[in-house]
């Protein structure tokens, strides 16, 4: 049985921080692998959690970026790997394995948003190759180092109001829009904590979120003239828009949904503000990158617990790796 989709009041909302969810809770002796935890929320969630006294293991595509970043935290150790590229993947994967420790927390951090279009691997279209293929197998490979009581967590985004999974053309062989392919790999982050969840309740839960709209290395590849159109910025590059989140409150939702008391017995739910979501109305999907302009919640399409499994069977032919086959 799933949990429902309804908020549990939590205590915490939009203006809590990382380290307000973990008052009073010691991380001491866990052990935290939060992929791309060396920028932007990532980073704040490696703080936070190492803050706590949790061993932080550090996924990095530039692993001396990541060891320069994360350099002053106690605790926090890099790796290199690469989403895009499934031996990267297996290669981290191998070598954790290989240390014998076991995970209590995963976070699927890392992610490319809005970039041109780029092809990785064999074709396949890079931000869901990356946000999405690339964890697919690295939780999957990981899977025999993920001991019971743990949790994983997708971050996913407000962005997955922008697209459903295009299921007759996911790779966008037929014309590619930045946006949209956003939006599918975040739909796609929320269906793999659905499925994943359904999976391997009586041992692991996994949950997805919305972390906020923040202002990070996550928009690169975005132009300035388009987050000035945006409404985002100004043209000095001054953060003009409203509802935008601090990194340090940003960070907040993943760590909570890793850590929190609350949702001891509970998965497979899309959180956003620190508190699971509420379903957002169905309708046509918003094809924008402007902060606001989804409505809150989470798709139906993206908990359609149907859709879930078809995209886990998806993604097993693609990346050859299927932990629970």
């Amino acid at each position: 049985m799933t949990t429902p989709q309804h908020t549990i009041g939590s205590g915490f909302g939009f203006e809590s921080t990382a380290r307000d969810v973990l008052a009073g809770i010691d991380l001491s002796g866990r052990l935290a692998v939060v992929t791309g935890g060396y920028s932007g929320l990532g980073l704040e969630t490696t703080r936070a959690l190492a803050g706590a006294g949790a061993r932080v293991v550090v996924p990095a595509r530039r692993p001396e970026a990541a060891k320069e970043a994360v350099g002053g935290i106690d605790g926090v150790e890099v790796d290199e790997l690469d989403l895009a590229d499934l031996e990267s993947v297996r290669g981290f994967a191998e070598r954790f394995l290989a240390s014998g420790r076991g995970i209590d927390i995963l976070i699927n951090n890392a992610a490319v948003m809005a970039c041109p279009e780029t092809r990785v691997g064999p074709g396949w279209e890079a931000q869901f190759a990356t946000n999405h293929l690339g964890h697919f197998a690295l939780v999957n490979r990981l899977w025999p180092a993920v001991g019971p009581g743990a949790r994983v967590v997708a971050v996913s985004s407000r962005g997955h109001h922008f697209s459903p999974i295009r299921w007759d053309d996911v790779q966008f062989e037929r014309g590619y829009d930045k946006w949209e392919a956003y939006g599918q790999a975040k739909t796609a982050n929320v269906l793999f904590a659905v499925h994943l969840d359904a999976l391997a309740k009586d041992a692991v839960r996994a949950f997805s979120l919305h972390p906020g709209s923040i202002l990070t290395p996550l928009q690169r590849h975005i132009p300035l003239e388009e987050k000035v159109a945006n409404g985002w910025i100004d043209e000095d590059g001054n953060e003009i828009g409203q509802g935008f989140k601090t990194p340090e409150q940003g960070a907040a939702t993943a760590v909570w949904a890793a850590t929190s008391p609350r949702l001891d017995g509970m998965g497979g739910v899309y959180c956003e503000d620190c508190d699971v979501a509420e379903q957002a109305p169905d309708g046509d999907p918003e094809r924008r990158g402007r902060v606001g302009a989804p409505s809150s919640g989470v798709r139906s399409y993206a908990t359609d617990p149907a859709q879930a499994e078809r995209l886990w069977e998806l993604s097993a032919e693609l990346t050859g790796v299927n932990a629970f086959a």
